[in-house]
């Protein structure tokens, strides 16, 4: 395993819908997922939320190559979520690596230049053939029995797309040739753009914040000092310390760093390492990326009653990015919210936890 690389950091931005299609190798938040390999995509089970069993909604995917790879030249991974309220639990990340030599895509890099942003219909289906659904452009293996031409991956979000326009379209004589509704499924779409972040910085100001903390100390009462040692002096340096990584971008929404250790908000519900289950290959699994609570401004997820919701979200992979050909391989994600709750300590994506 390579030695753990600086960290990158994530930023949400708008973006032309060409640079966020599959061809173009996205990192990007919302949408519909950019797929990497067209084949092998996890199908409507593997893309229930294991809570309440209703399709997950796809969060974000991050593309992250590993150099000197043959076999991961092209390596993405895929994050979905329930957004399906009182629920709005579970999670699952799912991984896909490519060579560079591939039948999905050219072996050269592709244009930096402008393409045509055509419509969404022609996003429906695959080069391999695979339909996708209409609603969340997930494996879509149900068809409209009447048309035979609309695909779904749930009788739930066919009955969504029957609602809001389809039973209308599905009498005309080319149902699909129509602009696919706002189902209100999709998160708004963002491409992630990242750039290093400067170790040194940060350092300085998690030193002033320490100066500041000791200062204030000094005029605290010795007795009430002992009883906040006590109860809260590991959650404070652990909040301080989120925050101080966080001051000089608070815009960020994504840490990456494969093999580093995540930045917790909160002293509780930090996994231990046999919280992390090995990959089936049978490899440790190790930290990547992590999800920031700032990316919960861009979603616009706010509903009546519950909604999605993290402190931070973990996701953890394979060491050895074991090759596993064109299919998607599930790894492991780790949601620690801002304080402890019954939750946290449920299983929210189909591993032990």
């Amino acid at each position: 395993m390579a030695a753990p690389g600086p960290v990158e950091l994530g930023f949400a931005e708008e973006a032309p819908a060409w640079r966020l299609r599959s061809e173009q190798f996205p990192s990007k938040v919302g949408g519909r997922p950019a797929w990497l390999g067209l084949a092998g995509l996890p199908g409507p089970g593997a893309l229930a939320c294991a809570r309440c069993g209703r399709p997950l909604a796809f969060l974000l995917q991050v593309y992250a190559p590993l150099p000197g790879r043959d076999d991961a030249f092209h390596r993405s991974l895929f994050l979905f979520c329930c957004r399906e309220p009182p629920c709005c639990a579970g999670l699952r990340v799912f991984r896909n690596q490519l060579p560079r030599k591939n039948v999905f895509y050219s072996y050269e890099p592709p244009s930096e230049t402008g393409g045509s942003d055509s419509g969404e219909c022609a996003c429906l289906q695959l080069k391999t053939g695979a339909h996708l659904c209409r609603v969340c452009g997930c494996l879509g293996p149900k068809a409209c029995s009447r048309c035979k031409q609309a695909h779904y991956c749930s009788k739930e979000h066919q009955t969504l797309d029957w609602r809001l326009g389809h039973k209308q379209a599905c009498e005309q004589s080319d149902p699909l040739n129509q602009t696919i509704p706002d189902h209100n499924f999709l998160f708004p779409e963002y491409e992630i753009v990242t750039e290093a972040e400067d170790e040194i910085i940060p350092e300085a100001v998690e030193m002033e914040d320490y100066s500041a903390v000791t200062e204030s100390m000094g005029r605290i009462p010795e007795e009430e000092l002992e009883s906040m040692a006590k109860h809260e002096s590991k959650e404070d340096h652990i909040f301080q310390k989120f925050k101080s990584k966080i001051a000089l971008e608070p815009e960020q929404i994504l840490r990456y760093g494969r093999g580093i250790k995540p930045i917790w908000i909160s002293g509780e519900n930090i996994p231990h390492e046999k919280d992390i289950p090995d990959c089936p290959c049978g490899a440790k699994r190790i930290f990547e990326f992590q999800v920031m609570p700032q990316l919960l401004n861009y979603l616009k997820a706010d509903r009546l009653g519950r909604s999605v919701d993290w402190g931070i979200l973990a996701v953890f992979t394979c060491a050895e990015s074991c090759d596993l050909g064109i299919g998607y391989t599930e790894e492991f994600v780790w949601r620690q919210d801002v304080t402890d709750t019954p939750e946290q300590g449920l299983n929210l994506c189909g591993d032990r936890m």
